[in-house]
Parts: C-alpha cells; structure tokens; sequence
C-alpha cells in the first residue's frame, strides 16, 4: 500500500518491515493486523488493516514519530 501523508511517501512496498503485530486468525470479522516500518529517509509509519469488526475496518497508513515508534515495539 502507499500512501502521500503531509507531502511524503509511505510505500509498504518500498520500506522496510520492521515488526507485525496480529490478533485473531485470518477471517476473523474481529481480527487486525498492525505493521510497523520504516522509509529510506528514516520516517515511521504504521499500516493497520482489518475485519469488519476490528478497530480497523480498512487499511490504512498513519505517520509516526520515533519516540512513538519506540512505544509501539515495547508494547507489541
């Protein structure tokens, strides 16, 4: 997926992984996976996809900062 985010690029295809997080088995209506990587320039980012009834609903990219980058490893 990719994604322009305040005149930047967030390319999962381009970046490189660095943790996944998932709760759920594939199928699950209530199921989601998180994906955190980073961009050759060194900017965070955090794809999110999910079932129907999971926290998220679509796929998506939200930006993130490193400090919060650092959060999310320590807590998934």
């Amino acid at each position: 997926m990719k994604k322009i985010i305040s005149k930047r690029e967030y390319d999962t295809e381009k970046s490189t992984l660095i943790k996944r997080h998932s709760e759920g088995m594939f199928g699950d209506p209530a199921g989601f996976e998180e994906s955190l990587y980073q961009t050759e320039k060194g900017y965070y980012f955090l794809y999110t996809n999910g079932g129907a009834d999971s926290k998220y609903t679509k796929e998506d990219i939200k930006c993130m900062s490193a400090a919060k980058a650092d959060e999310w490893l320590k807590n998934n």
